[in-house]
């Protein structure tokens, strides 16, 4: 796919560059290293797993970890000090930790969804214990934000979610999940992408696409990444699977083609989910070594977490001044 000569918006930074961050339409550490996140998701919300579950995820290859946290609408709020201990367990592990809402889910289809502005309140309250954090932690401010047909003003709420916190003090790298489940399926994110990332006074803006049933051919699958790809606009696949009931993913492409852009992608997830959704679980019941189907693909496949996987910069980093 040829990915020159098309228009596209140049991302000027404002300001230092500090912790993660957008440069030229990629994802980068504070030194500038590339950032490519290869990880798997973990439901944490509604399924905490056991003590090493960070350490097991790293174990495929994996250099990031999307976990999703309750806001106390569909799940019982994270607390703070839970926060605290999954960023660390995180560094401990050596995964980038990106950090969801997840209540948010198909808002306006899903009872008892939160809104996005309910999300940016929960994040408000975790300010403390993310300062400082900003090499380690993304925030994914509201995880697929609206359900199928659906419309809730993706443009203005994420536009919204973005000044509130950055107003709150925030300098963390932004992650913006597609509406529609997060698939984009009338391609409101397609379109609007370059005036949500222009909102932003940082310009530190990535966006999160889901790829589930629509994207069901690599044709599907690279002219959406593509697009973003010529538009420097940066983009991760923040969820995926080999298989869902509403359409059969093509996983193969959704892998090829990230390793060929240099995007980022997370697969849902890691164990933990109910039983009429087990085949999405990675592993069987938490146990690293019972890898499923679907792990089997994601993480020694082609293009999988263990061929691809980079280890985060920031943690050689931390090793070399520490042998100082």
């Amino acid at each position: 796919m040829a990915l020159l000569g098309a228009a596209y918006v140049t991302p000027a930074r404002a300001g230092a560059a500090e912790g993660i961050h957008v440069a030229d339409g990629r994802l980068v550490e504070s030194g500038g290293e590339p950032l490519v996140l290869r990880g798997v998701n973990h439901g944490y919300a509604f399924g905490h797993g056991p003590s090493s579950v960070f350490d097991d995820i790293r174990a495929t290859g994996a250099n990031a970890v999307r976990v999703a946290l309750g806001t106390g609408h569909e799940w019982p709020a994270t607390r703070p000090a839970e926060v605290a201990g999954i960023v660390a367990r995180c560094k401990a592990a050596r995964l980038i930790c990106v950090l969801d809402a997840h209540d948010t889910m198909g808002y306006g289809t899903q009872p008892g969804a939160a809104t996005v502005s309910e999300a940016v309140d929960y994040w408000l309250t975790l300010r403390d214990v993310l300062r400082h954090q900003e090499s380690y932690v993304v925030l994914n401010i509201a995880n697929e934000p609206s359900g199928h047909a659906v419309d809730a003003d993706w443009l203005g709420n994420s536009e919204r979610a973005i000044a509130r916190l950055r107003a709150a003090g925030f300098p963390h790298a932004l992650m913006v999940d597609a509406p529609n489940w997060g698939n984009d399926a009338f391609r409101v994110m397609y379109d609007h992408a370059a005036e949500v990332f222009a909102s932003d006074p940082h310009r530190n803006v990535v966006f999160d696409v889901h790829m589930y049933g629509p994207f069901d051919t690599a044709e599907k699958v690279s002219g959406y990444l593509g697009h973003f790809v010529r538009q420097r606009l940066p983009i991760v696949v923040g969820e995926f699977s080999s298989l869902h009931e509403y359409g059969d993913p093509d996983e193969d492409a959704i892998m090829a083609y990230c390793e060929q852009f240099g995007l980022g992608y997370m697969g849902w997830s890691w164990s933990g989910n109910s039983p009429q959704y087990d085949y999405l679980d990675v592993v069987t019941a938490y146990r690293p070594g019972r890898l499923t189907a679907w792990g089997r693909r994601l993480v020694d496949g082609p293009d999988g977490l263990r061929a691809t996987g980079r280890p985060a910069s920031v943690y050689g980093r931390l090793w070399l001044a520490a042998a100082r």
